[in-house]
């Protein structure tokens, strides 16, 4: 017969080892995860998220947060989209590509559905399931701005960048050119802020970064995303 502390044991859901959830180390960090919700390019859930939590590796989630503070400093924070992504949600996104659909004016407006693996913006494997990848922007902690990206994540209340998250077009290159005065600094500041991190970008997404010392540059994980 199990134990109270057991029971309580066996009910709570814990991570793999390395792993954790972000606001165990940072809760100042803004949470907006999208694939748990309609409002990203399935416009639907995504199979493996439970709740809209970022649990990342204990490494980069303490990478992130160091970043934090110095953001803080210039009352600005942290806004994640995106951070460990279970197997089953990158074979998820994959299968709905594969069948295919016109363009979205939303999400991919100069590309069908059915190439978007083949341009690059759907991955058939990602190093977000390797648990050290994040999508992020920054904010402003004093006031929610008020741009509506044309394409990409909408009402997302950071700065400019130009584009919303999950843009899958040119525009969301991170040295696409050329852009208003104030998207461009913006992402240079923050590819400038990630790198003195230990981040590395993807070239095609201006908000998506890895971490450069990965404790597992080689596996991929497929535990779902809880909130506790």
């Amino acid at each position: 017969m199990l134990s109270i502390a057991g029971t309580l044991a066996a009910l709570a859901d814990p991570l793999p080892a390395g792993f954790v959830r972000l606001t165990d180390v940072d809760p100042t960090i803004r949470q907006d995860i999208r694939y748990a919700g309609h409002e990203n390019f399935l416009r639907r859930k995504v199979d493996g998220y439970g709740a809209p939590a970022c649990i990342l590796t204990a490494q980069a989630a303490k990478a992130l947060s160091s970043l934090q503070k110095i953001m803080t400093d210039k009352g600005l924070t942290l806004v994640v989209f995106d951070c460990y992504r279970p197997a089953r949600a990158v074979a998820d996104m994959s299968k709905w590509t594969r069948e295919g659909g016109p363009s979205d004016p939303q999400w991919y407006p100069t590309v069908e559905r059915g190439d978007l693996i083949a341009k690059g913006y759907v991955g058939e494997l990602s190093g977000h399931s390797r648990g050290s990848t994040v999508d992020l922007a920054i904010a402003d902690l004093g006031k929610r701005s008020d741009i509506h990206p044309a394409c990409g994540a909408p009402d997302v209340g950071t700065l400019d960048f130009g584009t919303g998250f999950d843009c899958f077009d040119p525009m969301s290159e991170s040295a696409h050119r050329p852009l208003p005065a104030e998207a461009a600094a913006n992402r240079k500041m923050l590819l400038a802020a990630m790198r003195a991190a230990g981040f590395r970008n993807y070239a095609r997404e201006w908000w998506h970064f890895t971490l450069a010392k990965e404790p597992f540059p080689k596996q991929r994980f497929d535990f779902p995303v809880t909130a506790n």
